[in-house]
Protein backbone atom coordinates (compact mmCIF):
# COMPACT_ATOMS: atom_id res chain seq x y z
CA UNK A 1 0.00 0.00 0.00
CA UNK A 2 2.68 2.31 0.84
CA UNK A 3 4.11 2.12 -2.35
CA UNK A 4 0.94 2.93 -3.99
CA UNK A 5 0.33 5.89 -2.41
CA UNK A 6 3.77 6.72 -2.98
CA UNK A 7 3.83 6.51 -6.49
CA UNK A 8 0.51 9.13 -5.83
CA UNK A 9 2.68 11.30 -4.40
CA UNK A 10 3.53 14.19 -6.71
CA UNK A 11 7.26 14.98 -4.33
CA UNK A 12 9.91 12.58 -3.48
CA UNK A 13 10.15 10.81 -0.37
CA UNK A 14 13.76 13.43 0.27
CA UNK A 15 11.41 16.45 -0.93
CA UNK A 16 9.01 15.16 1.82
CA UNK A 17 10.73 14.42 4.68
CA UNK A 18 12.76 18.01 3.98
CA UNK A 19 9.46 20.14 3.84
CA UNK A 20 8.78 17.82 6.87
CA UNK A 21 11.81 19.46 8.29
CA UNK A 22 10.81 22.65 7.90
CA UNK A 23 7.37 22.60 8.74
CA UNK A 24 8.93 22.10 12.30
CA UNK A 25 11.65 24.64 11.92
CA UNK A 26 8.88 26.98 11.09
CA UNK A 27 6.90 25.91 14.72
CA UNK A 28 9.87 26.19 16.38
CA UNK A 29 10.72 29.76 14.98
CA UNK A 30 7.30 30.33 16.01
CA UNK A 31 7.39 29.12 19.27
CA UNK A 32 11.13 31.36 19.49
CA UNK A 33 9.50 34.59 18.99
CA UNK A 34 6.88 33.65 21.43
CA UNK A 35 9.63 33.80 23.57
CA UNK A 36 10.89 36.83 22.53
CA UNK A 37 7.28 38.58 22.81
CA UNK A 38 7.50 37.34 26.23
CA UNK A 39 10.84 38.72 27.69
CA UNK A 40 10.01 41.51 25.76
CA UNK A 41 7.03 42.45 27.62
CA UNK A 42 8.00 41.10 30.95
CA UNK A 43 11.29 43.81 30.73
CA UNK A 44 8.95 46.45 29.45
CA UNK A 45 9.74 47.15 25.55
CA UNK A 46 6.21 46.24 24.54
CA UNK A 47 6.23 47.26 20.83
CA UNK A 48 8.88 44.97 20.90
CA UNK A 49 6.44 42.09 22.68
CA UNK A 50 3.62 43.55 19.22
CA UNK A 51 6.54 43.18 16.57
CA UNK A 52 7.70 39.71 18.54
CA UNK A 53 3.91 38.45 18.39
CA UNK A 54 3.33 39.01 14.66
CA UNK A 55 6.40 37.35 13.79
CA UNK A 56 5.74 34.53 15.94
CA UNK A 57 1.92 34.22 13.51
CA UNK A 58 3.89 34.96 10.67
CA UNK A 59 6.03 31.54 11.34
CA UNK A 60 2.28 29.51 12.15
CA UNK A 61 1.42 30.56 8.83
CA UNK A 62 4.23 29.42 6.92
CA UNK A 63 4.40 26.07 9.02
CA UNK A 64 0.97 25.74 8.18
CA UNK A 65 1.14 26.80 4.42
CA UNK A 66 4.29 23.88 4.31
CA UNK A 67 2.37 21.61 5.91
CA UNK A 68 -0.97 22.24 3.53
CA UNK A 69 1.36 21.96 0.22
CA UNK A 70 2.98 18.64 1.57
CA UNK A 71 -0.93 17.15 2.26
CA UNK A 72 -1.93 18.43 -1.34
CA UNK A 73 0.91 17.24 -3.03
CA UNK A 74 -0.10 13.69 -1.83
CA UNK A 75 2.48 13.60 1.05
CA UNK A 76 2.28 12.98 4.88
CA UNK A 77 2.56 16.13 6.76
CA UNK A 78 3.80 15.58 10.21
CA UNK A 79 2.94 17.97 13.34
CA UNK A 80 6.32 18.40 14.96
CA UNK A 81 7.10 18.74 18.36
CA UNK A 82 8.90 21.65 19.64
CA UNK A 83 10.86 21.92 22.63
CA UNK A 84 14.14 23.70 24.39
CA UNK A 85 12.88 27.29 23.45
CA UNK A 86 14.77 29.65 25.14
CA UNK A 87 12.85 32.06 27.38
CA UNK A 88 15.98 34.51 29.17
CA UNK A 89 17.68 36.62 27.20
CA UNK A 90 21.21 38.96 28.58
CA UNK A 91 20.05 42.00 27.02
CA UNK A 92 17.49 43.87 25.13
CA UNK A 93 19.74 43.56 21.85
CA UNK A 94 19.85 39.53 22.53
CA UNK A 95 16.91 39.59 21.88
CA UNK A 96 17.48 41.11 18.07
CA UNK A 97 20.32 39.09 16.83
CA UNK A 98 19.20 36.10 17.62
CA UNK A 99 16.00 36.78 15.64
CA UNK A 100 18.29 37.89 12.84
CA UNK A 101 20.23 34.54 13.20
CA UNK A 102 16.67 32.72 13.19
CA UNK A 103 15.45 34.67 9.54
CA UNK A 104 19.05 33.58 8.26
CA UNK A 105 18.85 29.88 9.33
CA UNK A 106 15.62 29.81 7.85
CA UNK A 107 16.33 31.16 4.13
CA UNK A 108 19.46 28.26 4.39
CA UNK A 109 17.27 25.65 5.12
CA UNK A 110 14.76 26.23 2.30
CA UNK A 111 17.51 27.20 0.13
CA UNK A 112 18.79 23.94 0.66
CA UNK A 113 15.31 22.73 -0.16
CA UNK A 114 15.20 24.43 -3.26
CA UNK A 115 18.46 22.78 -4.19
CA UNK A 116 17.27 19.14 -3.66
CA UNK A 117 14.59 20.27 -5.79
CA UNK A 118 16.61 21.52 -8.69
CA UNK A 119 18.70 18.04 -8.14
CA UNK A 120 14.95 15.92 -8.41
CA UNK A 121 14.02 18.36 -11.06
CA UNK A 122 10.68 19.30 -8.87
CA UNK A 123 10.21 22.36 -10.96
CA UNK A 124 6.90 22.53 -8.54
CA UNK A 125 7.97 22.57 -5.13
CA UNK A 126 11.03 24.76 -6.48
CA UNK A 127 7.95 27.20 -7.78
CA UNK A 128 5.85 27.08 -4.26
CA UNK A 129 9.28 27.67 -2.35
CA UNK A 130 9.40 31.43 -4.46
CA UNK A 131 6.71 32.70 -2.36
CA UNK A 132 9.11 31.90 0.75
CA UNK A 133 12.41 33.25 -1.11
CA UNK A 134 10.16 36.63 -1.36
CA UNK A 135 9.36 36.42 2.36
CA UNK A 136 13.05 35.83 3.42
CA UNK A 137 14.27 38.58 1.96
CA UNK A 138 11.30 40.49 3.70
CA UNK A 139 11.98 39.17 6.97
CA UNK A 140 15.87 38.97 6.85
CA UNK A 141 15.24 43.12 6.30
CA UNK A 142 13.37 43.30 9.07
CA UNK A 143 15.84 41.79 11.29
CA UNK A 144 18.63 43.66 10.09
CA UNK A 145 16.88 46.86 10.30
CA UNK A 146 15.76 46.02 13.60
CA UNK A 147 19.21 45.56 14.90
CA UNK A 148 20.52 48.72 13.42
CA UNK A 149 18.59 50.64 15.39
CA UNK A 150 20.63 49.82 17.99
CA UNK A 151 23.81 51.08 16.48
CA UNK A 152 22.18 53.98 14.92
CA UNK A 153 20.19 54.83 18.43
CA UNK A 154 22.07 53.67 21.23
CA UNK A 155 21.48 51.69 24.18
CA UNK A 156 22.09 54.73 26.70
CA UNK A 157 19.82 57.31 28.30
CA UNK A 158 16.34 56.67 26.87
CA UNK A 159 17.99 54.67 23.69
CA UNK A 160 16.02 51.27 24.31
CA UNK A 161 12.83 53.28 24.24
CA UNK A 162 13.60 54.93 21.65
CA UNK A 163 14.72 51.61 19.71
CA UNK A 164 11.61 49.59 20.67
CA UNK A 165 9.48 52.60 19.80
CA UNK A 166 10.80 52.33 15.89
CA UNK A 167 10.31 48.52 16.14
CA UNK A 168 7.03 48.19 15.35
CA UNK A 169 7.54 51.41 12.62
CA UNK A 170 10.11 49.26 9.86
CA UNK A 171 8.36 48.00 7.13
CA UNK A 172 9.42 46.38 3.75
CA UNK A 173 9.10 47.44 -0.05
CA UNK A 174 10.30 45.81 -2.68
CA UNK A 175 10.61 48.73 -4.58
Amino acid sequence: MKDIIRTQSLISADIEMLLNQQIKKEAHSSSIYLAMASWCDRNGYDNSADYFFKQAEEERQHQLKFFKYVLDMGGNAVSPDVSNIKQEYNSFREVFEEALEQEINITQSIKNIAARCYSEQDFVTLEFLNWFFREQREEEYKARRALELFDVIGEEGTGRWQIDKHVGQITYSEG
